[in-house]
């Protein structure tokens, strides 16, 4: 993913979880807020929770690959940061399940089919 759309500091993530809104999925959590630029941000974020450091990263790669995917289609909507939260029960997801639940989180936010 392009690094301008990445959400990479601490004051950003705390800004979109303080801000914006959020949703909740049983393997995730989007929260959003608008941040008056002409494209999308996101960040990721997979706690310990989840378990050891090669499972947290391939929940987050999974996670990122997912929004690739869904950016490269032009089906997200532009002017957003979002922020992905993995939850406990993502720990024993299939990548079709973590693409399902941001699909849905996206859709049920409004931030799907738009152009970005």
């Amino acid at each position: 993913m392009q690094k301008r759309l990445r959400l990479r500091d601490s004051d950003s993530f705390q800004a979109v979880r303080h801000n914006g809104r959020a949703l909740l999925h049983p393997l995730l959590v989007l929260s959003w807020a608008p941040n008056g630029l002409e494209y999308s941000r996101f960040g990721f974020s997979v706690g310990r929770r989840i378990g050891k450091a090669v499972k947290r990263n391939q929940v987050k790669r999974w996670m990122r690959e997912s929004v690739r995917l869904r950016i490269k289609n032009a089906e997200i909507a532009a002017g957003w940061d979002v922020v992905l939260v993995a939850r406990h029960p993502a720990r024993e997801a299939t990548f079709a399940d973590v693409d399902q639940a941001i699909g849905l989180l996206l859709r049920r936010a409004g931030l799907a089919g738009g152009l970005s």
